[in-house]
């Protein structure tokens, strides 16, 4: 059975501080947080401000939250951050230094890209270890969890971007093309929209859009 396709709508596009590359996104259910090298800043979209930075060296790639903590992708390694106040409560390797990209977690695991491998690793969020590993025909970005399915972003390799939706294999079930340069980190929110990292800053509200149902009278 083929994956089914749809385009998508870009419904906002903020640059909150400057054009430095954005790299991992979450969302704590208010704010919007992304990493950009060497930090992990909070956006408020109602006022569309930044309204919290911590420091994080190093923080390239992609970012989580479990309800309590931000999980971290950080020079080679996984770092578990209170949003509080940007303290390291913990930390363990990451299992594909230099090579990660996006990061979610659901149930205890962390889902982690691996950029240049085509993978999604899934990892203990206690132990580090890695429990499964789903395949990809594209480089992966962006992962996220929503409503019980794994999403994750492609991006970087000369075709469209993607959201794409995925069975507990790694088939692809749904494709959104995405009319944007690049998909950095990306969170759905469970309302059918994702927050998505871009070039230059860019931090983007996109939707897919919704399939036309046949009206049966015509």
């Amino acid at each position: 059975m083929s994956a089914s396709k749809r385009s998508a709508e870009i419904l906002a596009e903020f640059r909150p501080d400057g054009d430095a590359q954005i790299h991992g996104v979450t969302l704590d259910g208010t704010l919007v947080w992304f990493a950009r090298t060497d930090e992990i800043l909070a956006f408020d979209p109602e006022t569309a401000t930044v309204v919290r930075r911590l420091s994080i060296p190093g923080a390239y790639a992609g970012t989580a939250f479990d309800g309590e903590h931000l999980y971290q992708l950080a020079r080679g390694e996984v770092l578990v951050i209170r949003p509080a106040d940007g303290r390291i409560v913990r930390r363990f390797p990451s299992p594909a230094p230099g090579n990660d990209s996006g990061m979610a977690w659901a149930d205890g695991h962390l889902w982690i890209g691996h950029y240049g491998g085509a993978q999604i690793l899934k990892v203990d969020a206690e132990t580090g270890d890695v429990v499964k590993t789903l395949r990809s025909d594209r480089f992966v970005t962006g992962v996220s969890w929503v409503d019980g399915a794994l999403f994750h972003g492609v991006s970087g390799d000369g075709m469209p971007c993607e959201i794409r939706r995925v069975a507990s294999d790694g088939t692809v079930e749904e494709t959104i093309e995405v009319p944007v340069p690049s998909i950095s980190g990306m969170e759905g929110a469970g309302d059918g929209t994702f927050w998505c990292g871009g070039e230059k800053g860019a931090l983007r509200l996109v939707r897919g859009k919704r399939e036309r149902v046949p009206d049966p009278a015509r």
